[in-house]
């Protein structure tokens, strides 16, 4: 699997040369800022004094031009320096990648700008891939064998959400409901990190690809899947079931669960207020770089403004279209059991600020698939709220674990 090898590249000196170039972008951003106020500000003072400002205007011009293109220019030269060194430099013996401190760090480039590390091949933007102990770990057979010693044949995949990692899961210290769930019902946790930054549709694709595999050379026969998804994660679990189902994969008729946590099925309020921001601080030349940098935003953090599952829903559309066509409408895998579980920051259901704030980033209508009169298709039974808690709380608390050991172990069973 190439997306396991050795990389003959840095991943530290790669981190190095995006940090510098990425001041020297905010540099000229700021150093646009500053003209876009300047040329208001002469305007203003030409009215007044008249054509004696030019010549003070061009002696400006010329001086705080220099000086912004030296500083983003020693940067943008650090980050190419850096880049021949990487190309140069030998494969550190740990890489950040492999640290659980180092992933948070690639989590979150990559959530900001992980398609566009991936069309710069850069050794920061790392394929989906099976994670034990942070290492990739290809879906063959003598390597999944000696990496899941004790697999059985039900087999719990997670998922993790935007700017996260596997890690993510460990919220808190405690261990992890995959860790809980092989202990209480027999089941094998897989976890699964993706590049957060790729459309949603492209991860499907990848998931569907990489399940494939992994049941094709399962040391023992696979006979249920469950997958576990936490905010995105949930959105590419249903793209990859939906993609194979479509294709007639195997894989996907061993799939008898599927639990979205805090997943924003009919979008995220958050990304929408950017997109819709972004727009506006266009139209004025002192703001248009902070809407240029806001429109630097990932695909897969665009693919939230409207919940996207499938390539039909970004491909040959402007993705800065202040309207925008309606996401297509993809069923629920048919034969498998779709749950939920929504969070809210406020604890009574009566109080109108919860239906405002939701769990922070997503709100409880998104959550359980509901939009208006639309509906995904969760049954009532099959879902849970969790009020008093953040979107993040759903990683990893009791209560939501009791939840899943109950939808998981059979029949729901709800706690009290």
């Amino acid at each position: 699997m190439p997306g396991v090898e050795p990389q003959h590249r840095s991943e530290s000196l790669a981190l190095t040369a995006l940090a510098l170039e990425e001041l020297g972008g905010a540099v000229g951003g700021i150093g646009k800022i500053h003209r876009a106020v300047s040329d208001r500000v002469f305007s203003g003072v030409r009215l007044g004094v008249g054509p004696p400002v030019v010549p003070i205007k061009q002696l400006h011009d010329v001086i705080s031009g220099a000086i912004y293109a030296a500083v983003g220019g020693s940067a943008t030269a650090g980050g190419s320096v850096a880049g021949y060194l990487l190309a140069r430099s030998h494969a550190e013996p740990v890489r950040p990648s492999e640290t659980a401190r180092g992933a948070v760090l690639l989590a979150i480039l990559q959530g900001l700008r992980g398609d566009t590390l991936e069309a710069e091949r850069s050794p920061l933007a790392t394929p989906m891939a099976i994670r034990v102990g942070g290492r990739a770990v290809a879906p063959e057979r003598a390597e999944l064998a000696a990496e899941f010693p004790n697999a059985t044949d039900r087999v719990v995949v997670f998922l993790h959400g935007l700017v996260e990692s596997e890690y993510a899961w460990r919220l808190g210290g405690r261990p992890t409901y995959g860790e809980r769930l092989a202990e209480d019902l027999g089941g094998t946790p897989v976890d699964i990190r993706y590049n957060t930054g790729r459309h949603i549709s492209e991860n499907g694709e990848s998931l569907s690809g990489l399940l494939a595999e992994l049941v094709a050379n399962w040391p023992v026969e696979v006979k249920q899947i469950a997958l576990v998804g936490h905010s995105m994660g949930g959105l590419v679990a249903r793209s990859a079931c939906h993609r194979a189902e479509r294709a007639g994969e195997y894989w996907v008729r061993r799939v008898h669960h599927i639990v979205c946590l805090g997943s924003p099925h009919y979008g995220a309020p958050l990304e929408q207020v950017v997109h819709y921001a972004s727009a506006a601080l266009h139209v004025l030349p002192e703001t248009r770089p902070i809407g240029r940098l806001l429109r630097r935003r990932s695909a897969g953090i665009r693919d939230l403004r409207r919940g996207s599952l499938v390539d039909e829903d970004w491909r040959d559309r402007n993705a800065d279209a202040l309207l925008a066509a309606a996401a297509s409408e993809v069923p629920l895998l048919a034969g498998a059991v779709h749950c939920f579980v929504s969070a809210g920051i406020i604890a009574s259901p009566r109080n109108p600020l919860g239906a405002l704030l939701g769990d922070g980033l997503v709100l409880a209508p998104s959550a359980s698939g509901r939009r208006g009169s639309k509906r995904i298709g969760f049954r009532d039974e099959d879902g849970a709220h969790l009020p008093s808690a953040h979107h993040f709380t759903l990683l990893n608390h009791d209560t939501v674990y009791e939840y899943l050991r109950g939808w998981l172990s059979g029949p729901t069973i709800l706690p009290n």
